[in-house]
Order: C-alpha cells, then sequence, then structure tokens
C-alpha cells in the first residue's frame, strides 16, 4: 500500500510538472507569435511611410516645383503671394518626407538623426528641446537604428503635444549590447494610473497617432523595456531600456528597411 501511494504521489507530481512544462511552452509560443506579427505590422508601416514619402517627394513636389515655373512664364505677372506659398508648401512637403524617411539616418547614423530631429523642432513659439549623449553611438543594424528613431520620434511628438512643457531633454546611453533612451520634461504630467487602463499592443499592431500603444507596440518588438515616471503638475520621465547590434566599423551604409 505505501509502495502504491508514493507510486500515486510520483504520478501527480510528473504529471502536474508536464502540465506546468506545456502551460510555459504555450505562453512562449503565443509570445512568440505576437511578436512576430508585432515586427509584421511594423514592417508594413514602415514601408508605408517610404511609398507615401516617394509619392512626396516625386509627385506633390514635382507638380509644385512645375506650378512655380509656370507662374514666372513668359509674359506672365507673378503674384509675391503666391510664389511664397508654393515656396511654403514646397518646404512642408520636403518636411513631411523627411518625417516619413529619415536621409540623414541611412547616410549619418542615429546620433546624428536624433540631433536633426532635435533641431527641427520651432524655437520661436514651442520648448526648448535638447539631445544629451552619454557614450559613442556607433551605427547599429537598420532595424534596431530605424526602431530607436522613431521611438524618440514617438516620445518628442507625445511631449510637443500634450505636455505643455518648457523643457523637453532626450537622453541616449549606450554600453555594450544595451540602449537607453529617456525622455523627460517639466510639463503637466499625467496620472500613471491612467497607464493601467490602455490595452496591451494588439497583434495587429495600432494605427499611428495612438501614441502610448504605438510605444509599447515598438518597445516589444526589440525586446526591450519601458518605464514611466510622472504625476500631474510635476513632469513626466520615459525610459526605454533597448537591445542593441552594433555595425562592424567600416562596414558600408546599410539599406532601411525592417524586411532587410
Amino acid at each position: 500500500m505505501l509502495l502504491l501511494v508514493l507510486g500515486l504521489v510520483w504520478f501527480v507530481v510528473r504529471y502536474q510538472r508536464g502540465q506546468l512544462q506545456q502551460q510555459q511552452q504555450l505562453a512562449q509560443m503565443q509570445e512568440a507569435a505576437q511578436q512576430q506579427a508585432l515586427a509584421a505590422a511594423l514592417v508594413a508601416q514602415e514601408d508605408e511611410r517610404q511609398r507615401i514619402a516617394a509619392e512626396l517627394h516625386d509627385g506633390v513636389g514635382t507638380i509644385l516645383a512645375l506650378a512655380k515655373l509656370h507662374l514666372y512664364g513668359p509674359g506672365s505677372q507673378p503674384s509675391p503671394e503666391a510664389s511664397a506659398l508654393i515656396d511654403q508648401a514646397v518646404a512642408e512637403v520636403r518636411r513631411i518626407s523627411r518625417n516619413l524617411q529619415p536621409a540623414t539616418l541611412q547616410q549619418l547614423g542615429l546620433a546624428q538623426a536624433l540631433q536633426a530631429l532635435v533641431q527641427a523642432v520651432p524655437t520661436d513659439n514651442g520648448p526648448n528641446v535638447r539631445l544629451e549623449q552619454e557614450g559613442p553611438l556607433g551605427r547599429l543594424i537598420p532595424t534596431h537604428e530605424l526602431m530607436v528613431y522613431r521611438i524618440a520620434q514617438e516620445l518628442l511628438t507625445n511631449g510637443l503635444l500634450h505636455a505643455e512643457a518648457a523643457h523637453i531633454v532626450l537622453h541616449v546611453a549606450t554600453v555594450p549590447g544595451l540602449l537607453t533612451l529617456t525622455y523627460s520634461d517639466n510639463g503637466q504630467g499625467f496620472d500613471l494610473t491612467a497607464l493601467g487602463e490602455l490595452p496591451p499592443p494588439g497583434p495587429h499592431g495600432q494605427p499611428v497617432g495612438m501614441g502610448l500603444i504605438n510605444l509599447r507596440s515598438r518597445v516589444a518588438v526589440l525586446g526591450g523595456q519601458l518605464h514611466y515616471h510622472s504625476e500631474p503638475g510635476v513632469g513626466t520621465r520615459v525610459e526605454a531600456v533597448l537591445p542593441i547590434t552594433l555595425l562592424p566599423a567600416g562596414t558600408p551604409n546599410p539599406s532601411f528597411s525592417l524586411n532587410s
């Protein structure tokens, strides 16, 4: 009887361990599938960004340039106001195209692209935005470089739209294999309990503009961690800790596509 009882106990324990292992494996498979779906959604998003940027530059930009040529055609008396409006439209198309497909990122790397992103913020009626860098920042593999840039872009956009801050700082710190991107402002802040009401990143991605959810998705695809520190009236600090892979020194400029 004792041997029978011991045998039953051993069987139950082994069965429970097997069930637990199966549950863990299933959870890992589900998490991997979700990461793949998120990555696929972001690939599609980047491809769409590139398509729109090309159409803006080659289509709308060319039409505006031709319109200005006709405006100054033989025998015409162009209006200075019309010319100024066309120049303004051309500049706006170029700005949007650069944001959608940042050429600086591919040509000069993440550090210069982040600096250009900060310098693009108007200084006359907006907050003072500063970029701080701690440690050398070499070229990353295209996927990581583009995703880190998009995370910084999302953080800065959210801050400019919602923080009502006078000062914003983007801080980049690197150690081998890890990059920490920290956003901080002295704005109105928000109640952290509201973050718990947001759904987790969905398997089909989220539309652009759903700031915090979009941010979570990008950090999750890189396998990173996202930490929020904020309270009403005090300001906000968001820290993204991201695993990264550096390119070997002397590698030619990479092609910026998440598919690469």
